[in-house]
Parts: C-alpha cells; structure tokens; sequence
C-alpha cells in the first residue's frame, strides 16, 4: 500500500458537522421540486403531507443510522457500515455507485445549478453561449447523430469543482472553514426569506385558494384535464412526488464518511444527523407554507402573470423565485439567484469534502484503486478528492448528469435500506460489540424506515414513469459485480491488502 504522507485531524466539530449536514443537505432542489410535487398530488394539503412524509423518513434514517455511526466512527461512513453489517461486496456496490453516479453526480448538477443562476446576475453564463461545438458525430447505439457544445454554463460548473477541490486538498480546516461561512450563511438567508415572506408577502386570494380544498388530489399534466387521485392511486401520486423531496433532502449521511476527522465522533456523528436533518426538515416545510401563503397552487401554464402561473406552473418550476418575485418584484429574482448561488456553493463543497473519504476507505480495503489511499501532507485524501473532481467534470461535459441522477435515486434509497437493515443484522451477529448510541425506537423506527422506503422502491419500480430509470439504476449497481471480480485481486496485490473476498 502507497505510504500515506499524512495523518488524518481530528478537526470537525459539532458545529462543524451539522454545517456539513445542512450545507449538503440545502442545494437547489427546495427552491424548485415543489412545482412538479404539486402537479403530482394537486392541492396544498398533499404537498405539506409530502414534505412532511419525507421529514420523517428523513429523520427516522438519521437517528437509526446513528447506532451505526457510533460503532463505526471511521472514515468511509456507510461503506464501512455495510462492509461489517455483510461483506466487501456489498460494501464495494455502494461504493462504487457512490463514485460512477450518486456523489458525483451531484457534485455535477449542483455546479451546473450554480452556473446557471449565476447567470442571472451575469448573462454571459449562458447555455446558449456556446464555445466549442462538435458534430453532428455517429456514435454507437444511438439512432441519431450527437453533437457535443461546450458551454459557458459548463466552463463555470467545472471551474467551480476544480476550484472547490483545490480548497479541500489543502485540508479539512480549510474546508469545514469554508462550509461554515457558506453554509450558516445560506440558513440566516432561508429563515429570513421565510420571515420575509410571512411579513409582507402574504395574499388572502392564494390562501383562500389554497386551503379552500385542501385534501382534493389530482394530477395535473398542462393542457389535460386534471385526474382525481384516491385510494391506491393517490399512494402511488405521493411515492412518485417523493422523488424530488428525497432528493431534497439527501446527503444527511455524508458527516459519516469523515468520522476519523471529527471530535468525539460517536457523539459528534449522531448529534450532527438528528440536529441537521430536524434543522433542514423545519425549514422545509415553513418555506412550503410560505410557498402557499403567497401564491395560488393552481395555474394555466399559458398565463403570463406570476399568479396566474401558481406554483404548479411557475417558469422553469422556479417556484421560489416566483415567490419572491410576488412580493419583492424584479429584484426578487436576483435576491433569490444570490441565495441558490450561496446554497450549491456550499452544497457542492460539503459533497466533495465528503465523498473522497468513502473511496479513501475502499482503496484501504484493497478494494479499489491503491492510490486513492494516500493521504497528501495536509492529511487529506488527496488522490482521491482529485480523481472524484476529474469524474464530476467529465460529468458536466457529458450533459447526462441530471439523468444519471434519475437512474440512480432508486439505488440510493434502496442501499439506505440495506444499511439500516444491517442494525438488526448486527444485533443477531454481534450482539455484544460495544454500542455507545442505540437507534432510538428500536425496532419501530428503523422498521417503518424500512417498510416506507421500500414502499418508495417498489413504487418506482413499477410505474411507468419511473421503471425505465429504476432499472437502470440496478444496472449500475449491478454492473460493480464483475468489476469487483475482475479487479478486486489487483487492486488487493497492489495495495498490499489481503485479496478480496
């Protein structure tokens, strides 16, 4: 194995890991989702019941998984945590859909989020600024030609992973300096658009609109008549419209991945994900009653004006642009540039902070490429922070960030299932091992956890809309299977490591 060149600092604390929490956690999505959640189940009510369905799966993860944290305080989180609840390849498939998509992933389209509305302030940031384009090119298993543009939108995504990169690798202080400073900033920011919007911007028209009717569901698609939901069809309408807001909500488990950095970590870990997750679900649901309190749900996606819109239909489902547009006027909109600017900053910062540790953890293992194992003079992953940063990049250029994202959401929350489904494991299989934080409600909470995320699964799996996606997403995972076969033993004789099992 590579000498490592530093050692790792216990730096991270309390106040530290719940900036993690909640700066990864907060990127774009809450300014956005509730646009297409409320197309999805059609009244104010269901999209609070939304929200705070997803809170509580949210929160019910994060104190379960504490008991895994607490007897695992090591760098690498989750993967550590499925590799003793069941073995290296169980570990190494989330491992490896870690780095292909899930991490880098959103390291991508948060940059490309960050771009973009920092194009609201300086146009030049354009995705119809092109600066290089090529094609139209014949490519393999596509039935039309391709053509790659480089855009100004992607020059800044990818400067904004380099750039952000180089600050981790000059050590954790560093970052966790800089997901302070943006990340406390970017909640001060939150909780004062939600006063905001509660002082001056309430419309007695949209609240009376709003919560006239507030349990009828439909779903609503432009130009067609509105379908009422009940019964098992309204089941399916919430578990299709929790996509977005667990999507929201994720990354409350990257504080994990740096136990090795953090102070008092078996405290520190469990603290930091119950206070961060209860911190991010509050404002969640106050700023989508603030959403309510402002703007009418319903709208025609012809109309021209902001109310005449609603939520449903606010442009690009800018839904909290639109909001404050409603009550600060055209400066509304670069108020709320600023804020999602600030918010992925800090996002994409705590999420390339974090996931170099797992693949740190892997290469320990000898599971994974041996380099990846070496800590710089700083006493960070460096190696791998690098190689993380090259991926996302790539990423960007490839413009399919955001469906790969698609692919892979199903596989995100069926390995939370797996992981919490490793507690009752290591309660038969250890029963002794040492457990300074038991996961509160055991067995109830990890239970229902268990029972509603798989529910979520098995309803994408099965819908139409979201099959093609599911599928695919076990494909990536499943693709791991043979790369851990046919390289596990290389990367194991070049690490040093005891071959793979």
């Amino acid at each position: 194995m590579p000498e490592e060149q530093g050692h790792f600092q216990r730096a991270i604390t309390l106040f530290d890991a719940v900036m993690l929490v909640t700066g990864g956690m907060i990127g774009s999505g809450i300014f956005i989702v509730s646009s297409g959640i409320s197309r999805q189940v059609g009244s104010a009510g269901w999209l609070l019941v939304v929200w705070l369905l997803t809170g509580f799966i949210t929160l019910a993860a994060a104190v379960s998984y504490g008991e895994l944290a607490a007897m695992f305080p090591k760098v690498g989180g989750q993967y550590v945590y499925l590799r003793e609840a069941y073995n290296k390849l169980v570990a190494f498939l989330y491992g490896w859909t870690l780095f292909l998509v899930i991490q880098t992933g959103v390291i991508a389209a948060v940059a490309v989020a960050f771009a973009r509305f920092t194009g609201v302030l300086l146009p030049w940031f354009s995705e119809k600024n092109v600066l290089l384009e090529l094609g139209p090119l014949a490519l393999p298993f596509r039935d039309t030609p391709y053509t790659f543009q480089f855009t100004t939108v992607q020059l800044l995504a990818i400067a904004l992973i380099v750039s952000l990169t180089a600050i981790n690798t000059r050590g954790v202080r560093t970052g966790k300096l800089i997901q302070n400073i943006f990340g406390s900033t970017k909640l001060i920011a939150l909780f004062g658009l939600i006063v905001l919007g509660f002082a001056i911007g309430i419309n007695k028209e949209a609240v009376s609109a709003n919560f006239h009717n507030v349990w009828f569901a439909a779903r609503h698609v432009a130009d067609q008549p509105a379908v009422p939901l009940s019964g098992s069809a309204l089941i399916i309408a919430i578990g299709m419209a929790m996509v977005g807001s667990l999507f929201s909500s994720d990354s409350w488990n990257n504080i994990g991945f740096s136990g090795d950095e953090v102070v008092n970590p078996q405290r520190t870990i469990v603290l930091s994900m119950a206070i961060g997750t209860a911190i991010v679900t509050a404002l969640y649901l106050l700023i989508n009653l603030m959403y309510l309190m402002v703007l009418p749900l319903h709208g025609d996606p012809q109309a021209t004006t902001l109310a005449g819109r609603g939520l449903m239909y606010a442009t690009n489902d800018l839904v909290a642009t639109a909001v404050a547009e409603s009550f600060l006027g055209p400066m509304g909109a670069y108020v709320l540039a600023v804020l999602i600017m600030v918010s992925t900053f800090s996002c994409d910062n705590g999420t390339i902070l974090s996931g170099a540790r797992a693949y740190y953890a892997m290469a320990k293992d000898g599971v994974f490429f041996p380099a990846m194992a070496r800590l710089n003079k700083a006493g960070v992953p460096g190696v791998a922070l690098w190689v993380q940063c090259a991926w996302g990049c790539l990423l960007c250029l490839s413009g399919s960030y955001g469906q790969l994202l698609d692919y892979v959401m199903f596989s995100v929350v069926l390995f939370y299932v797996i992981t919490i489904i490793g507690i009752f494991v290591l309660r038969r299989t250890r029963p002794n091992a040492p457990r300074p934080y038991r996961a509160a409600g055991y067995p109830i909470i990890p239970l229902l956890y268990i029972v509603l995320a798989s529910s979520f699964c098995l309803i994408l799996l099965t819908q139409p809309e979201t099959a093609d996606f599911s599928r695919r997403g076990l494909i990536l995972v499943a693709l791991g299977i043979p790369v851990y076969f046919l390289f596990g033993k290389r990367f194991a004789s070049n690490s040093g490591e005891p071959p793979t099992e």
